[in-house]
């Protein structure tokens, strides 16, 4: 072995390296939090940046399929948290982070809980949007899952009243804030689906910061709106905010007062649309009566209505004609038949059993008749055959020709003298005859000219 094919390329080590990182489920999903340094968005739309803290740092890169969803612009100095995984850049054999999403520090923990959480409900498919539940278009009656002191109860009751007043509406209390929320807005759904009736439940409360709505955010109410029988509509905080229930409920509203709305049709859309309906069913009926006019008025001057006697004639003549095309066709059916059951009467005798035996046995019989012809002709011709051999044979045999007084010579080897080449003089040979063998010593070689 040459010892330098021990050596690996830079590119080797690089792709190995690389590889090594890419099958490493550590490197594939890792959180970081750190201050942004060279800064630097590409007019390509990509971010590339150095995340650093006191004791080390990180080339980091962020392509514009992911930064176009920051609602921030990164900036030299800003602490941020990131999520993303760790691979090697070929081109200069360095490790760099490649970030998917970004967002700044002073949520810490609870934004980590919060995007944890996200990804493992919706691996679990309780985002899904088959497993939502439709939004009954008319309800006779709603369950408001809120504070009954704050202005989103307010909001959403004025709003539902003065849109649709036909209903009924049922506050259930809950504590949105603090760090009961979660338990309490639980109770709230299951007080509601236990009492039963409601057609709807909006579950929400005004705006806040992220610890304020974090009642929202936790695992036990979004498995509580998942578990609920009774479709909801989540009504967190304002457009801009976003929660774990918002993910979850059959609905989102981006604010109480739209949830409101999104929960009950509006009286002036129902009284357009009931006009739109009443137009187009007058129209229908209107148009249905001219069509039933006019097929009116073409009965009143059909022929069968003045001259009846010549109609009914007429009709007579048509059963007589139609009687008779029945009877033909029911005589030609019948020859039909009749002729089928001839023919197939026919067959059965033709493959009756005793006859099919009988022309079997006659088959038979000129069968080995023929072939105990073919095997004498087949003899025959093989015994000429075998005379004409033998005779051919006969000429051939060296003993038929010593027969008649020729002889064959050997050398000592018993080899067939064939020329005076052959031998030489004083040598020892032998000459066989029919009836035996004579030894020679060659004295004179004479050869032919």
């Amino acid at each position: 072995m040459n010892v330098h094919d021990s050596y690996l390329t830079v590119t080797a080590l690089t792709k190995y390296l690389k590889r090594k990182m890419e099958i490493d489920p550590h490197l594939q999903e890792v959180w970081i939090k750190g201050e942004i340094s060279n800064f630097n968005h590409h007019n390509r739309g990509h971010m590339y940046l150095t995340l650093k803290d006191n004791q080390a740092r990180i080339q980091s890169v962020m392509f514009a399929g992911n930064n176009r969803f920051l609602k921030f612009t990164p900036e030299n100095g800003m602490n941020v948290l990131v999520k993303g995984y760790v691979s090697v850049f070929e081109p200069y054999g360095q490790y760099q982070l490649y970030i998917k999403t970004m967002e700044p520090d002073g949520i810490g923990s609870l934004y980590i809980a919060y995007e944890q959480l996200k990804e493992k409900l919706a691996k679990e498919g309780l985002f899904s949007e088959i497993a939502k539940k439709p939004i009954p278009a008319y309800p006779k009656k709603i369950g408001i899952i809120t504070s009954p002191t704050g202005a989103a109860v307010r909001d959403i009751i004025t709003t539902v009243k003065r849109r649709y007043s036909a209903i009924e509406l049922t506050v259930i209390p809950v504590i949105v804030q603090g760090d009961d929320a979660g338990l309490s807005i639980v109770n709230g759904i299951r007080i509601a689906n236990e009492q039963g009736g409601f057609d709807t439940l909006i579950v929400g409360r005004g705006g806040g910061s992220i610890e304020d709505l974090w009642g929202f955010n936790e695992e036990a109410v979004a498995r509580a709106i998942f578990a609920s029988e009774i479709p909801i509509i989540s009504a967190v905080g304002h457009e801009t905010d976003m929660t774990i229930s918002d993910f979850v409920a059959d609905l989102r509203a981006p604010t109480p007062t739209a949830a409101a709305e999104l929960a009950v049709p509006s009286k002036v859309d129902i009284k357009q649309h009931l006009s739109h309906l009443t137009a187009q069913l007058t129209k229908g009926l209107q148009l249905t009566l001219v069509k039933k006019n006019d097929r009116l008025k073409s009965f009143q001057n059909a022929y069968a209505l003045h001259y009846p006697k010549h109609t009914l004639n007429e009709k007579e003549q048509h059963i007589d004609r139609l009687t008779d095309t029945l009877i033909t066709t029911i005589q030609s059916m019948m020859n039909g038949k009749k002729y089928t059951y001839e023919h197939q009467k026919t067959r059965i005798k033709q493959y009756h059993p005793g006859n099919r035996m009988r022309l079997v046995e006659r088959d038979t019989q000129r069968y080995k008749k023929r072939i105990a012809q073919l095997i004498t002709e087949k003899i025959r011709q093989k015994q000429t055959v075998l005379h004409s051999n033998v005779e051919k044979l006969t000429l051939l045999n060296p003993l038929h020709t010593m027969q008649r007084g020729f002889g064959i010579v050997y050398n000592k080897e018993e080899e067939i003298i064939k020329t005076v080449e052959s031998v030489q003089e004083n040598e020892d040979i032998s000459i066989r005859l029919k009836d035996g063998t004579i030894a020679c010593t060659v004295n004179d070689i004479r050869r032919d000219i």
